[in-house]
């Protein structure tokens, strides 16, 4: 008798830069989401979507949950995160091998709203010396809540993913795919493009200066084997604009270029990417602004 097929959403939630977007990327074989080492880099929710002979899992990757609430921006950042909840079948919460910290309690609140299954997965375990260093993380996650399983892994290098997989479809209903077997994400070329160059802001900038930035797509158009866009950076002052732009524009021909590269590979296209860099003061503290850049509290 075959398997009955799978299908359902699944939410990744944890704090900032544990690693969602890694996962993510990492099983469903695509930069579907952006990544880098600062905390806050995805900003908006972002579907990936893996299809297997019976099961499809649709992933939601959401903004770290985090308790910075300065501006516009981090407060629908977080009501984006703490609303996917309400609209999936299985939860993941993500944490570290570096063990609980007040972030996470703030994503495990929020997974606990919900009576579905809740997967806790620890990841990064590439970074211990011997795995035995687990068990005294793993007793006490128990202690924190009623997980359906506990699957350690490393996002970074694939181990043990292919384990998570199994459990993750394991708590899917059983469904027909709510999606075509060869789409990966509900997110446009378009979509991609701007985060492609945002990623780079957070590669290639300082400290504080990607989270005062925005990316916004002008122009996107494909032609004879070729992709042009026009997008433009916003930032909120003179000063800032300078610093992405570099002495000679030397800063800004490099993001271009690496972000051009990320294109190219993603959308098997070659990319002519053209960036202007300009000054919105204040956009991300402005709903009105937000709205305009594609900030939504739904995501």
């Amino acid at each position: 008798m075959p398997k009955p097929f799978r299908s359902g959403f699944v939410a990744l939630l944890g704090r900032p830069n544990v690693g969602k977007s890694t996962l993510m990327n990492r099983i469903i074989g695509h930069k579907i989401a952006i990544t880098s080492r600062r905390p806050q880099t995805t900003r908006q929710r972002v579907l990936g979507i893996k299809t297997g002979p019976d099961s499809q899992i649709v992933f939601v990757d959401t903004p770290g949950i985090h308790r910075d609430r300065r501006r516009a921006i981090n407060v629908v950042m977080n009501r984006t995160a703490r609303a996917t909840v309400e609209d999936v079948d299985v939860i993941v919460v993500m944490i570290d091998v570096g063990g609980w910290r007040p972030e996470d309690r703030l994503a495990l609140d929020a997974a606990g709203s919900r009576s579905i299954p809740v997967i806790l997965v620890i990841n990064k375990i590439d970074q211990l010396k011997s795995k035995t260093q687990l068990l005294p993380l793993i007793e006490a996650s128990k202690g924190m809540a009623h997980f359906a399983e506990i699957v350690p892994v490393s996002a970074q290098t694939g181990s043990n993913i292919d384990r998570l997989e199994e459990v993750i479809v394991g708590y899917l209903p059983e469904a027909p795919a709510g999606f075509p077997a060869d789409q990966i994400t509900d997110r446009s070329e378009r979509f991609l493009a701007s985060e492609f160059i945002r990623e780079q802001l957070f590669r290639g900038l300082g400290q504080e200066l990607p989270y005062v930035s925005a990316v916004q797509i002008e122009e996107m158009a494909r032609k004879d084997g070729l992709i042009r866009i026009q997008a433009t950076i916003w930032v909120e002052s003179d000063g800032q604009k300078a610093i992405v732009i570099g002495k000679g524009g030397e800063r800004l021909k490099a993001i271009g270029k690496q972000a051009r590269l990320a294109m190219e590979k993603e959308f098997a296209s070659k990319v002519f990417l053209e960036l202007w860099v300009k000054v919105r003061k204040g956009w991300s503290d402005d709903a009105n602004l937000l709205r305009s850049l594609g900030y939504t509290e739904d995501g």
